[in-house]
């Protein structure tokens, strides 16, 4: 396992993160989800990424009984705050800011999260509100760092400039192969603002491991199948056309001994911005693959091909 520095921060973190929305959210039996936890730190795997709204609680929950009794230094633990917890509770006031953090160390059984980080951007509470609310966690000794998800350039920028205030150290976008959006705005303003990128979905939902193949049924067991987790499923990912550009990919992949999944991770860790790409898992063995893509010798020439056969789709 290979490790990079976490933007202005002190932090340093794996280049795999271990996400915890589908394994520990109740999509994974409980004790198999601890498992791939614990298989995780066990490759080295220290980053360890949540979020309130994962089941409303249940995956901060889970994960608090799978970190007991393992040395704090040991892992670098981040959560995050906006989606709804209640009919009431949501969003990124200091109110909430407060009392959702305060719950969520409870739920992760610890004093401090390392990253506490916004969902999205809160469009009905001044920035100013928020940023605030954000430094005085930090200055209360709740979370060390800050950092937010999926925040639109103007508003970081917005943040950025803000005197008085804790300052971002991280961005958690959707990248991929199949989701390039990033590269054009985010992650260039971050990259000199002292910001990295720790990434969601960098396998598409899947759809990068190979597991569709075009003109075929879906996998019963597959994420895109399930009833409750498919509703969230990019479904253009899975038109034949798309799908016969990703199965193209494999021997590019082979050319390098990679699963089709590693060389996927291994073409978002190319970008020095991106600290980690975060990974989820229903069994341990899939840790055991996708970690591999850590320190992954790719010429550029096959990542620059893997993107022309992408972008002819």
């Amino acid at each position: 396992m290979q490790y990079r520095k976490l933007g202005d921060s002190d932090l340093i973190v794996s280049e795999i993160a271990f996400g915890s929305w589908l394994t520990t959210s109740g999509g994974v039996e409980k004790d198999r989800a601890i498992a791939c936890v614990h298989r995780a730190l066990n490759l080295g795997i220290t980053l360890i990424d949540t979020a309130n709204a994962y089941g409303r609680g249940i995956a901060e929950t889970v994960l608090g009984e799978a970190l007991a009794g393992i040395p704090r230094k040991d892992y670098v633990l981040a959560t995050k705050v906006y989606f709804p917890m209640s009919k009431t509770d949501r969003g990124l006031s200091a109110a909430q800011i407060t009392k959702q953090l305060d719950a969520s160390l409870e739920r992760l059984r610890v004093d401090h999260v390392d990253l506490y980080q916004c969902h999205r951007y809160d469009n009905e509470t001044p920035l100013e509100e928020t940023m605030t609310a954000l430094s005085d966690a930090v200055r209360a000794g709740k979370t060390r760092y800050i950092g937010f998800s999926e925040w639109p350039a103007d508003k970081i920028e917005a943040a950025r400039a803000m005197p008085d205030v804790e300052k971002f150290v991280s961005s958690q976008p959707q990248y991929s192969l199949l989701h390039q959006t990033p590269d054009q705005a985010v992650i260039p303003l971050c990259a000199r603002s002292g910001i990295s990128q720790i990434v969601w979905s960098p396998l598409a939902q899947g759809v990068l491991t190979g597991k569709y193949l075009p003109g075929a049924e879906v996998p019963a067991d597959s994420r895109a199948a399930d009833p409750t987790m498919g509703s969230a499923f990019n479904k253009s990912w899975l038109q034949p056309n798309v799908l016969a550009a990703v199965q193209s990919l494999k021997p590019l992949a082979a050319q390098v001994n990679l699963t089709l999944a590693q060389f996927a991770l291994a073409w978002v860790l190319r970008e020095p911005n991106v600290a980690a790409a975060i990974i989820g898992a229903s069994k341990p063995g899939q840790v055991d693959e996708n970690a591999t893509a850590s320190g992954a010798n790719v010429p550029a020439e096959l990542f620059a091909e893997a993107e022309r056969i992408i972008g002819a789709a």
